[in-house]
């Protein structure tokens, strides 16, 4: 325990927020885990690997990614507090485990905090060779990504249920090109596997350039996931604070593109205690607000993972009917004489003559906002000759049944019956009042 005293601030409300005195994940948890991982192997994985999904999203899921605990991911520009925040909710302050924070920007690796029976670091390319993490997929970045990512494992509560990743700072007035490896697209992978998302800001430094709108631009679609956070506003009068607030609104407002405005706390999340004469009530409240958020992402974590399978499976299962038409109007208009190449290329190159798309649509139980794009096929079919698959009625065996009514079964019946036998056995979460009554905790044993 940290002690009071000494302008530092006592943490003992974190550990009870995020309730790090309860035991171990229950039974009924692994049992959950163990029943996703069989339907995946079972009903979705055959149809990725026959259609070869991963070549057209570049979207592996390994089982480290279904067993991984969630991920919340810290954006923002350089020394705003990122690795301070890390440091603070997990009080590292003063101990060896501490990140290393400045006011130059500090952190130029990624770095992965997760648990492990003793404090060591490791490399990269160790990370990426271990199939059993969730992170082999990054060794697609390149050697100069991996040599810039580092993990650390220690014995620690919070992270035996959450792993942080800290990530190097917005740098506004440097080219992409030489950080030396794929700033944006690694981003994109961060920001696709994150439960919540951390978008620091200090609130004397509220410049928006390039990099932060193109990050911005890579959430779409994970809106939900993001929270605004004003750190250090106890460097700030009252009045000052709420002129920043409003800036920042006006700054994020075109870049954020929802109905709903994000969520933003406003605290300072550092050991010292606050400013004198700062509004330090409305920053403890903010904390426990942000407390509780991080405590719904350990709590909903088993729903997420089924929801993210879910709709993984319909993806693969879009892309499977696709190429099946494609096959279909390949053979139908091939016929006896045809230049088996040319049709080909006809097909790829204009599906919509032959409505490929629409025929998809009309038939399938399919919403036109999941389909990709049909640039995305010319690139698939250019690496994967049309040889190479056989159409979907030709996947059935006596044995197994046929391919598409596996997929078809696990996205209609079998993972919507192992979330609602998962939501039953956590009990339906009580409304909230002022963080008085906690929801059933899934880790405690009952």
């Amino acid at each position: 325990e940290e002690a009071i005293g000494s302008g530092l601030r006592d943490r003992s409300h974190i550990e009870e927020m995020l309730r790090l005195a309860t035991a171990e994940p229950s039974a009924e948890f692994s049992g959950a885990i163990k029943r996703l991982l069989n339907i995946y192997h079972k009903s979705i994985k055959p149809m990725e690997q026959v259609f070869k999904y991963n070549e057209l999203r570049q979207h592996e899921v390994t089982d480290g990614e279904i067993t991984s605990k969630p991920m919340v991911l810290f954006l923002g520009p350089w020394s705003v507090g990122k690795s301070s925040m890390i440091n603070y909710l997990l009080g590292l302050h003063g101990t060896p485990q501490e990140l290393y924070t400045g006011a130059e920007p500090t952190t130029s690796e990624y770095t992965v905090i997760m648990h492990g029976e003793r404090l060591r670091t490791i490399e990269g390319i160790v990370m990426a060779a271990d199939s059993s993490r969730s992170f082999s997929p990054l060794e697609k970045f390149g050697q100069g990504f991996l040599e810039r990512l580092v993990g650390i494992e220690m014995p620690h509560k919070l992270l035996e249920r959450v792993t942080f990743v800290d990530t190097p700072g917005i740098i506004e007035n440097r080219k992409q090109q030489e950080r030396g490896y794929p700033y944006n697209d690694v981003c994109q992978w961060f920001i696709d596997r994150a439960d919540l998302i951390f978008l620091v800001f200090d609130p004397t430094k509220l410049d928006v350039g390039g990099e932060l709108e193109m990050l911005f631009r890579q959430m779409k679609g994970r809106e939900s996931q993001i929270r605004l956070i004003l750190n250090k506003a106890d460097s700030l009068s009252t009045q000052d604070l709420m002129r920043v607030y409003g800036a920042l609104f006006w700054s994020m407002a075109p870049l954020v593109n929802v109905t709903e405005p994000p969520r933003v706390y406003v605290s300072s999340f550092w050991p010292q205690d606050y400013a004198p004469d700062t509004s330090r009530e409305l920053f403890m409240k903010e904390e426990i607000s942000l407390l509780e958020d991080l405590n719904q992402v350990v709590e909903n974590q088993i729903e997420n993972k089924i929801a993210f399978i879910r709709q993984h499976a319909i993806r693969v299962r879009i892309h499977a009917l696709l190429v099946d038409r494609y096959l279909q109007t390949y053979y139908d208009k091939l016929g006896w004489f045809g230049d088996p190449y040319e049709v080909f290329q006809d097909v790829v190159n204009d599906p919509d003559k032959y409505y490929i798309f629409k025929s998809i649509l009309a038939k399938s139980n399919v919403s036109k906002f999941d389909l990709p794009d049909k640039e995305a096929y010319q690139d698939f079919f250019g690496v994967n000759p049309i040889s190479n698959f056989k159409q979907l009625s030709q996947h059935c065996s006596w044995t197994d049944g046929c391919l598409l009514e596996k997929i078809e079964k696990a996205i209609s019946h079998e993972l919507p019956a192992l979330l609602s036998s998962v939501t039953k056995s956590s009990g339906a979460p009580a409304p909230a009042k002022a963080c008085e009554e906690k929801p059933k905790n899934r880790w405690r044993k009952q």
